[in-house]
């Protein structure tokens, strides 16, 4: 695909989980004959395994869900794919249209709003626009705070990580590791990133590369060399920084 044109057939992934709402849609697509449907799914994690498996070109995305809703599915598979928004309730279509999605239907839409949505996204596909997934997850999360649980994709499938089986987050440049007992699990995020979503209360950045729960820690250990180490319920020794310090003792 060059810079001037769209795929000759755009393929879509349709994601409601209402059968009739899906059943809508795909008769609705059938008036427009460059739309390939390539899969439909009823939940957020069918979704991005459809993404991550058929390597679609635009997703017809469904805001409330269980589980996984709209948002928790751009937030894994966004930089990859075009996204229209399809929802009943305003504020959420408001807040996507204002962050630049590709575009958002507001539930019941017929077909002419349809169309002009999907010209949107032809328009998208042949700049080859990059969507503003960062900022748009970001106004998700406003009203999210504090995290409940943190989500990471791996290849085509999801761990959700209940943020208080969290034992420490550790920067990794633009990625963190998540320790959560034996396991640790990547995410593209920067630690500030999360370190502003997460509870205050309970998780303390320690030391620039170190987000703590503070349930968690054992013990502060002092070296010789006045530098402290926190020691976590497992053994764990991860280094204090002194401002990481003062917070510590803030909450302590």
């Amino acid at each position: 695909m060059t810079e001037s044109t769209v795929p000759s057939q755009i393929r879509v992934v349709v994601v409601d989980d209402e059968q009739l709402a899906r059943d809508v849609l795909r008769e609705l697509l059938t008036e427009h004959p460059d739309i390939e449907i390539v899969a439909e799914c009823a939940n957020g994690f069918e979704a991005v395994k459809a993404v991550m498996e058929r390597k679609p070109d635009l997703v017809l995305l469904d805001v409330q869900m269980p589980k996984l809703d709209g948002f928790d599915v751009l937030e894994l598979v966004g930089g990859e794919v075009q996204v229209i928004f399809a929802t009943a309730y305003d504020e959420y279509a408001l807040r996507a249209f204002e962050v630049n999605a590709v575009d958002y239907l507001l539930k019941p839409f017929g077909p002419e709003r349809l169309a002009s949505a999907l010209d949107r996204a032809r328009g998208r596909l042949r700049l080859r626009e990059r969507q503003p997934v960062r900022e748009l997850v970001s106004a998700a999360q406003a009203d999210r705070r504090p995290l409940g649980r943190i989500l990471i994709r791996d290849k085509a499938d999801v761990h959700v990580i209940p943020v208080d089986k969290i034992d420490y987050i550790e920067s990794q440049d633009d990625y963190v590791a998540i320790k959560s007992g034996a396991k640790s699990f990547l995410k593209e995020q920067t630690l500030s990133e999360l370190e502003g979503l997460l509870d205050r209360d309970r998780f303390v950045r320690i030391h620039r590369r170190y987000l703590l729960n503070l349930t968690r820690l054992a013990k502060i250990e002092q070296s010789i060399t006045d530098s402290r180490s926190a020691i976590l319920l497992d053994g764990t020794e991860l280094p204090i920084s002194r401002s990481g310090y003062a917070r510590l003792k803030e909450l302590l």
